[in-house]
């Protein structure tokens, strides 16, 4: 607020001095200018009575008398200028004193009435930083995405946002259902097989039984090394007491992944339980590859969210956390989501364009973006009172191990 204080009044202060400097610069005498004009003339007439006499169309007597005419008129004319032609040297004080103190009021009011004073208010910019869209407003995004989807059944990108929403907003089966005709649009696709398989288990209770390791099985058919598929194909196996089976895809997840990646830090500790499960010896861990980031590390942002030890007691094991980036710009629709539960805090994370909401938004097209942690009591994105919250400033694209606490309730 202080800085557009200080510029609106830089800005009426330099129109001001516009305005005023020929109300209060000295006026010219028209008298001097006149006057100096009648002695000119009077020099010409002289001038030309001496060329008459010169040439004798004028006596001796006759030019006398018309010299001592011209002196004559030359004297009253310096002796009585005409009052209209005197205009004194004075500036115009009182309209400039009435401009100064008009046109300030007048712009302050202008602003009152077709401006928007409230927008300089801290608690207003806090407020709107804050605002979060309402489960109104996402209900009835999706359903004006329904509505266009039944006009143009085959738009992919409406039926990917369709999926990513509902999967975010905790409607798995809803998700489930708009990834089937997502993979019905875009066959043969391994992420987006993943994606639907993962949509599928969450909405049987976690579950990898029947479809969902079908999808699976497919997804990595057509590329053995899609990281989301391996890992749910792994957590099958554990569940089914193969741990054998589990380390082989957890493995598989660690060696197809690069090792600054959170995915495959995270992982480890779930093979060494394997392992241990399957009477196999512990390994140790190789040493992290080194190197420049690869493009996909340059265009994401990761690093780790914990809890604050203050707000242990409000939250739950099973609570939903969300970890979302959203761009720098004010924009609240987030470009890339991961979610867990609170049992897994502290969190390591990773935001790329394969966590993306809609394909035409990605955070790799970003330079900017703020990342927020949020624990939800009821599964779904949208915040209510009595959830924590944490975020970032502003971070570049391409930021790693950053950390990001949860410190805060929603009112």
């Amino acid at each position: 607020m202080t800085t557009f204080v200080i510029i609106a009044v830089a800005m009426v202060t330099v129109a001001l001095a516009w305005i005023l400097w020929p109300l209060l610069r000295p006026t010219a005498a028209r008298s001097v200018e006149h006057s100096a004009a009648n002695v000119t003339i009077f020099k010409d007439q002289f001038a030309d009575l001496d060329a008459d006499l010169a040439r004798g169309t004028i006596s001796a007597e006759q030019h006398a008398e018309s010299k001592r005419e011209l002196e004559r008129r030359l004297l009253d004319e310096a002796r009585a200028t005409p009052e209209s032609l005197r205009i004194e040297r004075r500036p115009h004080r009182w309209p400039a004193v009435i401009v100064a103190l008009i046109a300030p009021v007048a712009a302050a009011g202008l602003y009152w009435q077709l401006g928007t004073p409230d927008a300089l208010s801290p608690s207003a910019a806090h407020a709107q930083d804050d605002a979060q869209p309402t489960r109104e407003q996402i209900d009835a995004m999706i359903a004006k995405v329904e509505q266009r989807l039944e006009k143009e059944p085959n738009n992919v990108d409406g039926w990917a946002i369709l999926a990513r929403t509902h999967y975010t907003m905790g409607n798995f089966q809803q998700a489930a259902t708009a990834f089937a005709r997502l993979a019905e649009l875009v066959p043969n696709d391994a992420d987006l097989l993943a994606d639907y398989a993962d949509a599928l288990a969450m909405s049987q209770g976690r579950s990898f039984a029947g479809k969902p390791m079908e999808l699976v099985r497919a997804a990595l058919k057509i590329d053995p090394n899609q990281w989301k598929a391996l890992a749910m194909a792994g957590s099958e196996a554990f569940d089914r007491k193969d741990y054998k089976a589990a380390v082989e895809y957890w493995q598989r997840v660690q060696d197809t992944t690069p090792a600054e990646s959170p995915i495959r830090q995270r992982i480890q500790g779930s093979i060494d339980e394997a392992r241990s499960l399957a009477g196999m010896p512990p390994v140790v861990a190789q040493a992290q590859r080194s190197g420049a980031a690869s493009p996909s590390e340059a265009r994401s942002v990761s690093g780790t969210v914990t809890l604050s030890p203050t707000l242990a007691s409000k939250v739950r094991p099973d609570d939903s956390v969300f970890v979302f980036a959203r761009p720098a710009d004010g924009s609240r629709m987030p470009v890339a989501v991961v979610r867990a539960r609170v049992s897994e805090l502290p969190l390591q994370f990773t935001l790329d364009d394969s966590r993306a909401m809609a394909p035409t938004a990605k955070i790799s097209a970003l330079n900017e973006v703020i990342v927020n942690a949020r624990v939800s009591r009821s599964g779904t994105a949208i915040p209510a009172s009595g959830d924590l919250e944490g975020a970032t400033e502003k971070v570049k694209v391409g930021t790693q191990g950053m950390s990001l606490v949860i410190d805060r309730a929603i009112p």
